[in-house]
């Protein structure tokens, strides 16, 4: 009988020891063939999905990117991310070929946890829905569009600072850069202003942020869960605030034009149909994540960089307090002002050359190609970096020295500044969150003074940037506010 138990023992562990080695095995042959670019891929079914989220959370999230440059001397390198087998593109001469290949040889392309934190009412892919998205906003978007939006930008900002910063001591500024994009976004794009409704759809939005690029675990307590019910509550009360827009449209106390909603309440397709409700609802969910999120952690980044510089922050003043010298008390900023404020945006772009709130994205190859001598598979996923050429001292030199003259005169080389993303993917909301930075800055700047509490506070990139203490800073008030 001890025999029998003792075989029976030695065929479970071969077993176990077999059915691994071909997981291993098959795994690994999905990544061989002519001209594959190098690289490793990591275990089954999680590849290298771990140490590429990991450098984020550990605050470089361009090691995963240099260590494999280093160690492949290769811009092009070979990984397993997401359950998917994937190229990691790096540098200018990739960022060029794969922004001027868009829809030729590459297509945009999401985790597939994306699609179901924004579930698509019409079964069609997030990836449909976004190239719908992107012909409806240029109208609202282009900076023509967007001038009569600046006064509305800067009384909510005056609110904010208001109720948030005024008369204390002591602030944690990312929650409340948060509070201050979501609200612009809000007011803008559904003309909400009840700041208790505002308030109750803040805490849902920042899970919905942090869960969108997790690991997809969907059961209780994971990132991935908390954003899928963050997502269902957000759309159910965006559905409320439509149904009664319709009302009010019909009723006429609503403009056909106040705003992004009334606009695709009144648009119709080439065969006459209104879109539904819930196919508006996740459009403007999705214009609300995108119209705030990525805004907020570059707004709490130039508050720790003008803590950390006083030089840089003395220069920003200097030019803030000149446009403020030529306005009429009361008088809120404008299209002009904003023009003045050369010296401040190159402050915010050299923010997001070093803290870009995107850190890359990903495409799928349409068809096979060959880049760099490597052959390209048809199906993988490709991922460009932002960070490859940002902290990059072939296109930066110095990379991690702040220095806002970088952007002078013509600025960097083409497809080395990527924060935005390129080609016909560039993200159209650029020059709205250029408004709503400077805006920002403007009304922050003519305030305070402030220092960081935290010194040697540490940064997560999760999938955006943030200080992991929400960056306290002690307020010191001007004596003279305008």
């Amino acid at each position: 009988m001890e025999h029998f138990y003792l075989t029976l023992l030695l065929g479970f562990v071969s077993f176990i020891s077999f059915s691994l080695f071909a997981l291993f095995y098959r795994h690994r042959a999905q990544f061989t063939g002519n001209n594959l670019p190098p690289g490793k891929v990591g275990y089954p079914v999680i590849g290298e999905s771990y140490e590429f989220l990991a450098s984020g959370w550990k605050g470089h999230p361009e090691k995963f990117i240099f260590d494999r440059m280093t160690k492949y001397s290769s811009d092009v390198f070979k990984t397993s991310i997401f359950g998917e087998k994937a190229a990691i593109f790096c540098g200018a001469a990739c960022n060029k070929f794969l922004f001027s290949n868009e829809n030729k040889l590459v297509t945009a392309w999401w985790p597939s946890s994306v699609n179901k934190v924004f579930p698509s009412s019409q079964e069609t892919s997030a990836k449909e829905e976004a190239k719908k998205m992107r012909k409806m906003l240029p109208n609202f978007m282009k900076p023509e569009a967007l001038q009569r939006y600046i006064g509305i930008m800067d009384t909510v900002a005056q609110r904010h600072f208001a109720d948030g910063w005024e008369n204390r001591k002591e602030v944690e500024v990312f929650p409340l850069a948060k509070n201050y994009t979501f609200w612009l976004a809000a007011r803008l794009f559904v003309s909400l202003e009840d700041a208790t409704e505002i308030a109750r759809l803040g805490d849902p939005f920042a899970l919905l942020a942090s869960g969108i690029i997790s690991m997809p675990l969907d059961f209780p307590g994971t990132p991935f869960y908390k954003a899928i019910k963050a997502s269902n509550f957000i759309r159910e009360e965006l559905t409320k605030i439509i149904k009664q827009r319709k009302i009010d449209l019909a009723e006429g106390k609503a403009s056909p034009t106040q705003d992004i909603l009334s606009h695709m309440l009144l648009l119709c397709d080439e065969h006459g149909t209104h879109m539904k409700e819930h196919d508006i609802a996740d459009k403007i969910l999705g214009l609300l994540i995108g119209g705030h999120d990525t805004a907020s952690a570059t707004c709490t980044f130039i508050v720790k960089y003008l803590a950390e510089l006083p030089h840089i922050y003395d220069e920003v003043y200097k030019e803030q307090m000149e446009i403020l010298s030529c306005k009429a008390p009361g008088e809120l900023l404008n299209w002009d002002d904003l023009q003045k404020m050369k010296y401040s945006w190159n402050v915010a772009q050299e923010v997001l050359r070093l803290a870009p709130p995107l850190q890359g994205a990903f495409r799928e190859a349409l068809a096979d190609f060959v880049f760099n001598g490597f052959t390209i598979p048809k199906g993988w996923k490709l991922y460009w970096s932002a960070n490859s050429t940002h902290k990059n001292a072939d296109y930066f030199p110095e990379p991690f020295k702040f220095d806002p003259t970088r952007f002078e005169g013509n600025g960097p080389a083409p497809y080395t500044f990527v924060p935005f993303g390129g080609g016909p993917r560039m993200c159209p909301g650029k020059e709205y969150a250029r408004l709503e930075i400077l805006v920002f800055m403007h009304n922050l700047v003519k305030r305070f003074k402030w220092e960081k509490i935290l010194p040697d506070e540490k940064i997560v990139v999760d999938p955006l940037p943030m200080p992991a203490k929400g960056l306290p800073v002690r307020l010191f008030p001007h004596k003279k506010t305008a």
